[in-house]
């Protein structure tokens, strides 16, 4: 049973399109962030005789980056669950108190930001549902491109979804797999073959926490170890928040692999046989924190080495160059060493402006982004300035920044960006507009230069994006540059971008 001192939710029947939940928070297109939003970060650990609450909260700390609108953990002691999740911050959401009333030897804890469901307290997680060996808390990184077929599949079965989340619906057909007697691992797995899409998840139990990775290993997942006798483990969607809690760096959870820890320590099973490696590029040089590990380096290094191509495919005259804090400081530090070029802190980021809900008056927003990025006058006066940005979703917030740039004083403005032109909309966990609604799939680079009024723009090339990864470059999924989705993506899940765009507005 949950814990009656676990945060109490409501919880709202499952719609479909809910024009009064569905991003709630973002009240129209200008306001709606100009980037790709990722979906959530996950952590778990396993470490009996340790404060595993503030192990867990350190950890989604790290991992807030991924998530601002809702956060959550539960803890296992023996069979009782402990839970608390609330909309907010990480900080917001835990205070000492709350953490002290979630004791136990296992937690799982989420930061979300929503995909698939609404902006709603109901749809925060982890996801707690009541199996036949007790519950089950479960933690999701990603999003499914079957919902809808397996949201039938469970209301032919009277399963009761409490939430708008595919997160819960995993759960649940978990539970209803272990009806037929099963043990959890075999029913977690018959579950997860019934997924389809990208799905990086930590399920705690009261046996034990497991780590799974869909077959193309789309979001990340990462295993690290706590010292002490016997090895205690965490599980994390990036290394950031092993770094964080002084756990070291073990390995990646594979595409199509189940981890299983228990007090026997863990075990590693191969859950599916096709397994295709296709991480999201855009954790690459977007998402992921810099100095998160991937492919054995810092993303950091991977980054500038964008901005090294990027100055070697788009070169152009200028005094200065600067990046778009924070994501695209990397890359212009690059773009520097290769051009010439002196490197400048031309804008300065107020580090303090989270996501809030309360929203600017119409003049705050008119009068551009300076709430985040604040240009620096006597820098830029006279220059003439690259300004380096990792991606433009819609230009929005680009066109802002250029026209900031110009009243402080900036003769030209050239923008070069460290990713090909986003043309498609994801459906494998990061919020994305429709189609339509992506500049570059609607204009040519000279149109949105135009557009954005900008003396030249350049991006980077899908080759030299992929290339100095220094990996197999079909080992990515580049799906929002090409079109290419590893997952095929039924047609009516591609329709429904477009509705839910008219609902957001």
């Amino acid at each position: 049973m949950i814990s009656p001192n676990s945060k109490a939710v409501t919880s709202d029947k499952y719609a479909q399109i809910n024009p009064n939940l569905i991003n709630s928070n973002l009240i129209n297109q200008d306001q709606r962030p100009d980037k790709q939003e990722e979906a959530c970060g996950v952590f778990g650990v396993y470490a009996p005789k340790e404060d595993v609450a503030r192990l867990t909260y350190f950890g989604l700390y790290a991992l807030q980056h991924r998530g601002q609108e809702s956060a959550g953990i539960a803890t296992f002691e023996g069979k009782q669950v402990h839970l608390h999740k609330d909309m907010g911050l990480v900080s917001q959401v835990f205070n000492e108190s709350i953490l002290d009333d979630l004791p136990g030897s296992i937690a799982v804890g989420h930061t979300r930001y929503s995909t698939t469901g609404s902006s709603h307290v109901a749809n925060a997680q982890p996801a707690i549902v009541q199996t036949r060996l007790g519950e089950i808390a479960l933690a999701h990184n990603g999003n499914l491109v079957n919902t809808k077929q397996l949201r039938d599949e469970l209301l032919e079965k009277s399963c009761n979804l409490t939430t708008t989340t595919d997160s819960e619906m995993i759960a649940l057909a978990i539970a209803e797999e272990l009806n037929d007697g099963s043990q959890l691992l075999q029913a977690a797995i018959r579950a997860f073959h019934r997924c389809r899409g990208a799905f990086s998840l930590v399920v705690g139990s009261s046996e034990g926490i497991m780590g799974v990775r869909d077959p193309n290993g789309i979001r990340p997942l990462v295993i690290g170890t706590l010292e002490g006798s016997p090895t205690r483990y965490v599980l994390a969607s990036e290394t950031c928040a092993l770094d964080i809690i002084g756990a070291e760096y073990l390995r990646d959870v594979e595409p199509g692999e189940l981890v299983w820890i228990t007090e026997g320590g863990l075990e590693s099973f191969r859950w599916t046989q096709k397994q295709e490696r296709k991480l999201c590029i855009f954790e690459m040089f977007y998402f992921a924190r810099p100095d998160s590990i991937m492919n054995e380096e810092s993303l950091y290094s991977y980054r500038m080495r964008l901005g090294r191509r990027l100055a070697q495919e788009s070169l152009v005259d200028a005094d200065i160059v600067f990046g778009v804090p924070d994501s695209g400081i990397p890359a212009a530090i690059g773009f520097s060493e290769v051009s010439g070029i002196p490197y400048v802190e031309g804008l300065i980021k107020n580090r303090y402006v989270g996501r809030t809900f309360i929203q600017p008056t119409q003049a705050m927003r008119e009068s551009g982004i300076k709430m985040k990025l604040n240009p620096l006058k006597d820098v830029l006066c006279g220059k003439k300035v690259i300004i380096i940005d990792d991606s433009i979703v819609r230009g929005t917030t680009s066109r802002k920044l250029v026209k900031s740039l110009r009243e402080a004083g900036a003769v030209e403005v050239h923008m070069r960006i460290s990713s090909p032109p986003v043309t498609h909309p994801c459906f494998y966990g990061i919020d994305t507009d429709s189609q339509d609604q992506l500049i570059a799939a609607t204009m040519g680079v000279q149109e949105i230069a135009k557009h954005l009024e900008v003396d030249t723009l350049g991006y980077l090339s899908w080759e030299g994006m992929l290339e100095e990864t220094k990996q197999d470059i079909n080992s990515f999924c580049s799906a929002c540059f090409t079109g290419d989705y590893p997952v095929p993506v039924p047609e009516k899940l591609k329709r429904s971008k477009l509705m839910l765009e008219e609902v957001r507005v």
